[in-house]
């Protein structure tokens, strides 16, 4: 599975990686996660096929410009709520990214 996070700096970002994939390996998942900036994100979509797209929130103004790229993927995408982003909880998000691939 492989899950990318579009982000505005990656800082933050960055941290919520971290704490999906540790939920990710405690629970047995195999997945790849990771960011890559809303400015790079096109380039880095064309090299690489995903499983889903999340947005974070200060990136959302974004949404437009991804939905083309989720549809050629052929893969869901969602902008992660600012509650959830704010709280790093890497559990939620990474539910959220599941039931995403499963309704998809």
């Amino acid at each position: 599975m492989n899950i990318v996070l579009i982000c505005f700096a990656g800082m933050s970002t960055s941290m919520l990686v971290r704490k999906m994939q540790e939920a990710a390996d405690n629970r047995g998942i195999s997945a790849k996660i990771w960011a890559t900036g809303a400015t790079t994100a096109i380039d880095d979509l064309e090299e690489e096929k995903v499983d889903c797209i999340l947005i974070g929130p200060q990136a959302r103004y974004d949404l437009d410009k991804m939905i083309p790229i989720a549809e050629e993927q052929d893969c869901p995408i969602d902008v992660i709520s600012s509650d959830l982003y704010g709280t790093f909880d890497g559990e939620k998000v990474l539910d959220m990214a599941l039931d995403l691939i499963k309704s998809y």
